[in-house]
């Protein structure tokens, strides 16, 4: 496949019969596969790939082609190291703002499947990628990468080299960048508005509005108020089959709100942003932490409710995101490899050691990943224990949770 993809990009200005007519009639299934890598239809007939610039705001500049929607964007720039679940990473609230980068270097090959999707549409600003497959092979198929990007109106770029992008970006930090397909950019003038964009308002942005009840899978065990500041749906799929009917309430619903329904657990949800943003809604985490109903946080609920006890987050060099992140648990020693998605981190000396302890750490640069409240039933964890993508290993923090709710009630 590579020595007729190669030919037709040498040959883009022949007719691409004479292309065909140029290789053996055996060969015509994977030519066409190769027709697809490296055009597009468009209008009926066949068309070069438009060119597209990523644009960091160090001046870097890489050149590939356009993917998914043709417009210019603005937005902060990470990358996942993940090598499957690029649909899940689409469609994860926490990625508003940003514009992520994949490092595994072939995306979209089984397709789009919604049922696998983690809110009702994608959320990030753009996506990066070496190569697209515009062509998916799985039975659970139902629409292509490409034409899912068009639908939603998410522009990205494939073509470029994301190694040398991921290793700027390890050495220098994420960085704001730009994704645009005019090729008549003046990088002066580009750069001023690079370096003034800054990612805010995205909890309000990708939290739902209403209140949604979930039945319980089975007999309802507890009653679960879920706290939406940008939520990934397998959070309440695990507690749903643990038996917890599970009200999910926006992001700025007042803590005495759902105090009121007497919720036997509440849940603090993952989400975008920086966390110190967030000042009516940690005062609301305050409210619900001297409530004593037990609590479970999850990745920003983690960091707001450290935030509400007095601890402080920093802005990680790069932070962490992909499915292969390993976590320690520091009571029984044991290692698990977790899903992670955060650019920022809950400094470990900043909450007192009469308020919390640490109780996960990451393996490879020790942050904190996890912290258990002293006197209370609440408890909080970084990574994603519902993963999706990625391993189920610490799903069991779920059953804790259960437990706690058993043993308070």
């Amino acid at each position: 496949m590579y020595i007729y993809t190669s030919y037709i990009h040498k040959n883009k200005k022949k007719d691409m019969d004479d292309i065909r007519r140029s290789v053996s009639p055996t060969s015509t299934c994977i030519l066409f596969f190769c027709e697809n890598l490296v055009t597009s239809r468009k209008n009926g007939r066949m068309e070069d790939l438009m060119k597209a610039f990523l644009i960091l705001e160090d001046g870097n500049v890489f050149t590939g082609e356009s993917i998914g929607a043709q417009k210019e964007i603005i937005s902060e720039i990470v990358f996942n190291t993940g090598m499957t679940g690029y649909l899940e990473v689409l469609t994860d609230p926490s990625y508003a703002g940003q514009s992520v980068v994949m490092t595994y270097p072939l995306i979209g090959n089984y397709g789009i499947c919604y049922e696998d999707m983690e809110s009702h549409k994608p959320w990030l600003d753009g996506f990066i990628v070496r190569e697209l497959s515009r062509i998916p092979s799985n039975f659970r198929n139902e629409e292509s990468i490409q034409s899912f990007l068009e639908r939603n109106d998410i522009p990205g770029l494939s073509g470029i080299d994301t190694r040398a992008l991921v290793k700027i970006l390890r050495n220098k930090g994420t960085m704001n960048g730009m994704i645009t397909t005019n090729a008549d950019y003046k990088l002066e003038e580009v750069l001023e508005k690079i370096h003034q964009y800054k990612v805010a308002n995205v909890v309000a942005k990708t939290s739902r509005t209403d209140v949604k009840v979930i039945p319980a899978v089975g007999e309802t065990k507890y009653k679960v108020a879920l706290m939406d500041y940008g939520l990934k749906m397998n959070i309440p799929r695990c507690l749903a089959k643990r038996g917890c009917e599970v009200s999910i309430y926006p992001a700025f619903t007042k803590a005495e709100e759902v105090l009121k329904n007497n919720p036997d657990g509440i849940m603090l949800s993952n989400g975008p942003g920086d966390p110190k943003e967030c000042i009516e809604i940690i005062k609301e985490v305050k409210n619900m932490f001297d409530s004593d109903v037990p609590i479970f946080a999850i990745c920003l609920g983690h960091q707001l409710l450290a935030l509400a006890n007095g601890g402080d987050t920093q802005k990680m060099k790069y932070g962490h995101r992909g499915a292969n992140h390993p976590v320690k648990d520091l009571k029984t020693g044991r290692v698990y490899i977790s899903t992670q998605n955060h650019g920022y981190m809950v400094m470990e000396e900043s909450l007192g050691a009469e308020v919390a302890e640490v109780s996960f750490i990451n393996v490879n640069d020790k942050t904190v990943e996890g912290m258990h409240y002293l006197g209370k039933n609440v408890f909080s964890v970084q990574f994603h224990p519902e993963a999706c993508a990625g391993p189920m290993d610490s799903e069991f923090l779920f059953d804790e949770f259960n437990n706690m709710m058993e043993v308070h009630g």
